[in-house]
Order: structure tokens, then sequence, then C-alpha cells
């Protein structure tokens, strides 16, 4: 019967031995100490001390009973990632020697699929000139990028929310920048108004489930004006698309991070800066004993840096700084 050791801080650390480590890989692998034992004509006695021995030296249980299977703890989910690259590594040995490549460092990322591509790429950006290291960039629901977070599928998730209370978990919702809120579109003869041109043009908004959607409405209803909505869009990627490509003359309610390329291009206006109305970014962690070291270099910088924008893109936003972009009523 597998049973956990006791930590001993005492010991003396040694080299780790990659055949406990492989029976450890085998076992977490299948979550069943009798039937990796059969499979690897061992005892099973002889395979439980052989992980005993794996923790001990680790100084960290890495398993723990659930009902009829061993389920990893935290530190077993990290060991079990370091185990699959290990031997994913030593099969291709002979090509890694021969070619010179050194050993890639994979960092997982989720992103909420209503989320700022722009704002995505900045945040990302000092991965994709580090050639030994690989980003895994996935798109998804929050409730299902925080259960993969959970699950040690991801190491960090962004989002325009910070992540909801829940039972047994300790999310950590770090805000990392923070913008303004502007309505966009095709450069007009006359400036827009606001907010008296609200109730004239047609408008593309983020869906009704949205924080800055339901901001927007109580500012609109706490100046009494109404709004004529065309369409409704979850998706910033989409939303920027529809602006700058549709027929109608409509106006979009978007943060500035995401149509950045359109305005300095001069495909899109800003035509105003809504009072009081911000997109914010939020990175999500969970509470763990290991976090990813690129996480801690990711989450360093200044918001200045995510939300930079190009030599062109300073020079227009500078330009609308100079004078006022709202009239109020």
């Amino acid at each position: 019967m597998y049973r956990s050791p006791i930590k001993n801080d005492n010991m003396t650390p040694e080299r780790l031995n990659f055949h406990h480590l492989h029976y450890f890989w085998a076992v977490a692998k299948d979550g069943n100490l009798t039937r990796t034992a059969a499979r690897l004509r061992v005892s099973q006695s002889a395979l439980s001390a052989q992980i005993k021995q794996l923790e001990g030296q680790l100084g960290q249980a890495l398993f723990r009973r659930e009902a009829r299977r061993l389920a990893l703890t935290e530190a077993g989910r990290v060991v079990l990632s370091y185990a699959e690259e290990i031997f994913t590594t030593g099969s291709e040995l002979l090509a890694t020697v021969n070619s010179g490549r050194r050993r890639e460092e994979i960092l997982r990322l989720g992103a909420v699929a209503t989320l700022s591509r722009n704002f995505q790429e900045s945040f990302v950006k000092p991965l994709l000139s580090e050639p030994n290291v690989k980003l895994r960039l996935v798109s998804g629901a929050a409730s299902d990028l925080l259960a993969r977070l959970a699950n040690h599928e991801l190491d960090l998730v962004l989002a325009n929310q910070p992540a909801r209370k829940e039972a047994g978990r300790v999310w950590r919702s770090r805000r990392v920048a923070k913008q303004g809120v502007s309505l966009v579109g095709r450069r007009r003869v006359k400036a827009f108004r606001f907010p008296e041109d609200l109730g004239v043009v047609p408008m593309i908004l983020p869906g009704p489930d949205s924080e800055m959607r339901t901001e927007f409405d109580a500012l609109c209803e706490q100046l009494g004006v109404g709004v004529a909505v065309v369409a409704e869009v979850d998706d910033m990627a989409t939303m920027r698309l529809l602006a700058r490509d549709i027929g109608l003359d409509a106006v979009a309610l978007v943060p500035t991070v995401v149509v950045r390329d359109e305005l300095r291009s001069g495909a899109l206006s800003e035509l105003c800066v809504v009072p009081g109305l911000f997109e914010t970014f939020y990175a999500i962690t969970v509470d763990r004993q290991f976090q990813h070291p690129l996480v801690k270099s990711l989450l360093a910088r200044k918001e200045s840096e995510l939300l930079a924008m190009t030599s062109g893109d300073s020079d227009a936003k500078a330009k609308r700084q100079r004078g006022p972009r709202v009239v109020t009523a």
C-alpha cells in the first residue's frame, strides 16, 4: 500500500534518480499502483518503495489517496510536467546534440475570447523574441480557462474581469493595465458631439454580459439618452472589423488599444473618449507553491509597456490629447 513520506528537512541533496522518476511517471499516468506494477513487471511493494525514495529526496508528497486511485498533489503535478519534458527530451537527445538546439521552455497562457488581440500581443511580445521559449496561447470562456488554470494546464489567464470567488479556490487577480474607452468610427465632416449624437448614430456595442457595456448603459441612462444599437459583439476583433468595414456610418465602443492600428493608419478616427469609462485588464493566477518563472517577469512590467504604441501611434495619441475630445452636456 502506498504511504506518503514524512519530509526530512535535514536530508542531504542527491542526484536525481531517473529510475525512480520513471516509476513515478508511470504511476502518475495510470493512477493505479497495482496495475502499473503489473505492467512494469515489478512487485507493488518495490514500486511503492521506489516512489517513496523519490518523495523523500524531494521532500514533498507526490500522491494522495482518493477512493481507489492515486491523485497527484500540487508538487506531483509539477514533477509530472518535468518528467514529461525529461522523457520527451531524452528520446530526442541525439538530434538535439547534432543540431545544437537548446531545450525550449513552454509557457501556457489563457486569454478570454473577448479580450483585445492587440493587448494580448503587447503582453506576450517579450516572449516572441526569446529563441528558447515556446508560447502556447489558448482562447476561451473565462470559466473554462480558470478550470484549466486550477488543474495546472495553464500558467496564467488574461481577462477583462477579476476572477469570482469560489469555495476552495484562491484566485489572484492582478490588475495589469487600465485604459479609457472611446467611441470610434470613420472620419466625419462634422465633429461628433457627446452625448447629443448618441441617439442619432448606429452603435456597435459589446454584448450585454460585458462589464464595459453595463457601465455604458448606466451612463446613457444617467444622461437621459437612448442608443440605436445595430450590433452587439462579444469579440473585440470582430467589433474592430465591423467598425472599419461595415457600410453603415456606425460608431463602436472600444478601448483604444483594440483599434490602435486603425487609428494610426486613419482607417478609423477616435470620435470621443467616453468620460469615466474604462477597460481593465487582469492577469489571474492561482495560489501555487511552484509558479512558472516567466510569469513573474511578465507581470513586472509597467502599464505603459503593456499599452505601448508604435511611434506612429504615439504621434497620433499626442495629437488627440492637444485639444478636448469630449463635449459634455
